[in-house]
């Protein structure tokens, strides 16, 4: 492979992300996350308070690449067969029907899924994992490419059901969603409030299912792939790292799920940037969104006011990425 990614792929990424941030103003970090979940085809976990264009951002990436854009208002009252689908009976034909749910889609927004019961989180995830569904003892698998992108409100805690650690190490990242600046929503307002933007398709799900191979393809050198190991290391055994006194703040790590997202988050990140190969920066960047829901608080770190954030911070000062940067040769060797 050439030390650059080939003209036609680098000119399809640009085009996907120009049509979406011609709807979406701001968000840069975001959407960044978003489409490297996309290519490492992983799921995201997105944490903002309501309107910072979470839906809007999926729903254009959705429009641009001719997939089918689903969302999913998680409710108290919801049940597993509202999502994945249920059989039902024609009266006429006195038969059985299957009638496929909303997680059939290649782009899926599952909002607020923490005011949904265990047993619906449950289904959603079992299909992030397996990719397919089986009703009434048949299989039916969801289409590629599928992305699900969760929301929760940190500000509402009244009647919701917190995802348990296990649930949540499903997801490869975890992005926190902030506010605009001033220019920003000055922008938005513009926008919303002036003729409305039609998303115009850009690409289809067949080229992004090409992306994706691509990704697969981009180089990540050992060394790399040592330093993800050892930080992921740190979080369960911070003592063996010269983290003594982490060793109390933390009751669990993460899993090897952590080190998995990290080299493909690396190559997808390194894609976006026009490379085939992955640096040092491309890893370091995804570190605090990988690693920040895995890492189990116990109940000092808590009472210190501590988070998964400060705790990774801690672990990144003492845990240092390659001291050289990768070269492109070194895959040759």
């Amino acid at each position: 492979m050439s030390e650059h990614t080939s003209p036609d792929h680098a000119q399809l990424m640009e085009q996907i992300l120009y049509e979406v941030k011609r709807v979406v103003v701001g968000q840069d970090r975001f959407l960044e996350r978003v489409m490297v979940a996309m290519l490492a085809q992983g799921h995201l976990l997105v944490e903002g308070v309501p309107g910072l264009a979470k839906t809007l951002t999926v729903k254009t990436l959705a429009g641009a690449v001719q997939g089918r854009f689903k969302r999913i208002q998680f409710t108290p009252d919801l049940v597993p067969a509202d999502l994945v689908g249920t059989r039902i009976y024609n009266q006429k034909t006195g038969e059985f029907a299957t009638a496929l749910g909303p997680v059939f889609a290649n782009l899926l927004l599952a909002d607020e899924i923490n005011r949904a019961p265990a047993k619906v989180q449950s289904a959603l995830l079992e299909v992030m994992q397996e990719r397919q569904v089986t009703i009434a003892g048949e299989t039916h698998q969801v289409p590629e490419p599928f992305l699900v992108m969760a929301t929760q409100n940190p500000i509402e805690t009244e009647g919701t059901y917190p995802l348990p650690e296990a649930q949540v190490d499903r997801f490869m990242m975890k992005v926190l969603v902030d506010y605009p600046t001033d220019e920003e929503e000055y922008v938005i307002v513009e926008r919303v409030t002036g003729p409305r933007l039609e998303v115009q398709p850009v690409a289809t799900t067949a080229q992004l299912a090409d992306l994706q191979r691509q990704c697969r393809d981009v180089y990540v050198d050992p060394s790399l792939v040592q330093y993800a190991v050892r930080l992921v290391s740190a979080t369960r055994t911070p003592e063996r790292h010269g983290l003594k006194d982490m060793a109390r703040l933390i009751t669990y790590g993460a899993s090897p799920r952590a080190t998995i997202g990290l080299v493909e988050g690396a190559r997808a990140l390194a894609l976006l940037r026009g490379r085939s190969y992955a640096l040092p920066e491309d890893m370091v960047d995804l570190v605090p969104d990988v690693l920040r829901h895995r890492v189990v608080l116990s109940y000092e770190g808590l009472s210190e006011g501590l988070d998964g954030d400060a705790l990774v911070a801690r672990i990144m000062k003492t845990v240092l990425p390659p001291a050289k940067p990768l070269a492109p040769e070194r895959k040759a060797a």
